[in-house]
């Protein structure tokens, strides 16, 4: 198995696809808004990774956060709110939000069960500032750090209880950066007593099963590298500090915060610390040229994924009861 997770290109693999992924065994895939359009559909798509991979707990990841960030969507699927919503309420009735946040994740791991989704990468645990690129200020479930924490642990447990694995991110923290790591590179000035605060939500799920990095220069800590590429913000930071020992995802590689060829970029986060690379335009030169770059996933790594998949419980609960409960709590009055 190699330590990296791939994108496909389109509704189904292609024969291309299917003999390279047979040969690569890649740790898991990654589904976007090119690789669904009905029930169907996404359900015969991720049945034929598992048959590919011969096994039932597949990683096969999707971003459902709710609001834009949305892979799944209208007409085929409800949409969901984003997080902003629940940090609205928070303000207004702390133990409401919590509960309409886990209905809400639980609905979604539902959703995202029922076509054989088995991860969510979310909960996002930034804490937003005055500033935070637009990319997080419209996602982040607030600038209160215990805030952030109490609805990202009801969302990690909502996404356990419907039936999906989640995913801590963007570790150590996205909310001081005023750039978008999509486009380019931030850096974070923050000393590090200031920083305690990002660390907080993070400290507090640090037993999530999954954890996603950011593309993000913090220069109390390393100021030459990004948190992704660098083994002290990794090793002292993420696995000393937050205390983490989850497996550890990169954000997209192919993201304009990087540079260097995609091998170069795989290569360098794996040898910083991370366990797996996360690789998301399905471009096969580009997938060719990290797998030939990565030796297989190292064996604490793999401990950690299949750790992580062995989370996976069967689906609870009626996803209309739980869409009304959320709506009915998000109604209360400001």
């Amino acid at each position: 198995m190699k330590p990296v997770i791939f994108g496909l290109s389109g509704l189904s693999l292609t024969d291309e696809e299917t003999a390279f992924f047979h040969e690569a065994r890649p740790a898991g895939y990654i589904l976007f808004k090119r690789n669904i359009d009905t029930r169907e559909q996404v359900r015969a798509l991720t049945d034929s990774l598992r048959s590919l991979e011969g096994r039932d707990d597949v990683a096969i990841l999707v971003d459902q956060e709710g609001g834009r960030v949305a892979r799944l969507g209208p007409p085929a699927w409800p949409a969901f709110p984003a997080g902003p919503e629940f940090d609205r309420l928070y303000e207004l009735a702390p133990m409401s939000a919590i509960e309409a946040a886990r209905a809400n994740a639980q609905a979604l791991g539902l959703m995202l069960a029922e076509v054989g989704i088995t991860v969510d990468c979310h909960p996002i645990l930034d804490v937003a500032r005055e500033g935070t690129t637009e990319a997080i200020a419209i996602r982040a479930f607030g600038r209160e750090p215990m805030r952030v924490g109490a609805i990202g642990r009801a969302t990690l447990e909502g996404l356990a209880a419907g039936g999906v694995v989640g995913v801590v991110k963007h570790m150590p923290g996205h909310g001081r950066a005023l750039l978008d790591s999509h486009h380019a590179l931030p850096r974070v000035s923050a000393s590090d007593a200031e920083l305690e605060e990002d660390l907080a939500p993070f400290r507090a799920l640090a037993h999530a099963p999954m954890g996603m990095t950011s593309h993000i220069v913090f220069d109390a800590w390393d100021p030459e590298r990004p948190a992704t590429l660098s083994p002290v913000v990794i090793e002292r930071i993420i696995r000393g500090r937050i205390g983490f020992d989850g497996l550890l995802m990169t954000d997209d590689i192919d993201m304009k915060a990087l540079s260097g060829s995609a091998g170069d970029k795989a290569a360098g986060a794996i040898a910083a610390g991370c366990d797996i690379v996360l690789d998301c335009w399905a471009r096969m030169p580009e997938m060719e040229e990290i797998v030939n770059r990565l030796g297989d996933i190292a064996a604490p790594s793999r401990a950690r994924l299949d750790r992580a998949m062995a989370t996976l419980a069967p689906p609870a609960g009626d996803m209309a009861e739980l869409i009304e409960k959320r709506d009915r709590l998000l109604a209360l009055p400001a």
